[in-house]
């Protein structure tokens, strides 16, 4: 969906129609909405908070933004000073829709002075939600997700990989019955007990390596288990 609101964006901007601002809207909503659900915090989310922006059933679109912006602690509150100016950013836009508007009665039927405001409200529209997105997301590059939650691959974790794997060791336990039992050792004293079978860690390490496991065993039979008496 949100390639398709990319698309349609860069088509009607080039056809010069004002439903790329709805579109520009709607990708800067999607960031925030990715975003507060890669950070939010499970215990504590930002949709039960006391002033929460995004408390109603259907927020609108400047609540995902304070939402987002609130908790990635880029602002403190409605009267942190730098959450005036992303409000007023995009306060221009709007004012400039509205001005655009009305642009045809002012201008006495001129209508190349209505075209050309339309015009730079598309671009200003547009500008807005580069600059809103693109702030967003180099912010959010500065933080360190949570691995348990977040929705990022394993690269993204380039620095901590690196630093756990000289810092660690495999130490085998056992490996009985198709399941192998291991303990990473971390540093100078802690211990990671880990239990998993072939398949687990073939799926989940080397997907080219499972396929060709699961193409060997394909005529393989699994006898049932036995009955104890």
């Amino acid at each position: 969906m949100l390639k398709q609101t990319l698309e349609s964006l860069e088509l009607q901007f080039d056809e010069e129609n004002d439903g790329c601002i709805d579109a520009a809207k709607a990708i800067v909503e999607c960031a925030c909405q990715v975003l507060i659900a890669e950070l939010d915090d499970p215990a504590n989310p930002i949709k039960e908070w006391k002033d929460s922006p995004i408390k109603a059933d259907q927020p609108g679109f400047k609540d995902w933004i304070s939402a987002a912006f609130r908790l990635m602690r880029l602002v403190e509150g409605k009267g942190d000073p730098f959450s005036k100016v992303i409000s007023q950013h995009y306060k221009m836009t709007d004012a400039l829709g509205e001005f655009r508007n009305t642009a045809g009665p002012l201008s006495h039927g001129k209508n190349g002075f209505a075209q050309r405001l339309s015009a730079h409200h598309r671009r200003s529209a547009l500008l807005a939600a580069d600059a809103l997105v693109t702030f967003l997301h180099a912010s959010y590059l500065e933080r360190t997700p949570d691995p348990v939650r977040t929705l990022e691959p394993y690269e993204r974790f380039g620095e901590a990989n690196e630093k756990i794997d000289y810092a660690s060791a495999f130490r085998v336990v056992s490996a009985e019955n198709g399941l192998l039992d291991l303990e990473i050792l971390v540093g100078d004293d802690e211990r990671i007990p880990i239990s998993v079978t072939p398949s687990q860690l073939l799926f989940g390490v080397d997907r080219e390596a499972y396929k060709l496991a699961q193409n060997a065993t394909a005529s393989v039979e699994i006898l049932p288990e036995e009955v104890e008496e």
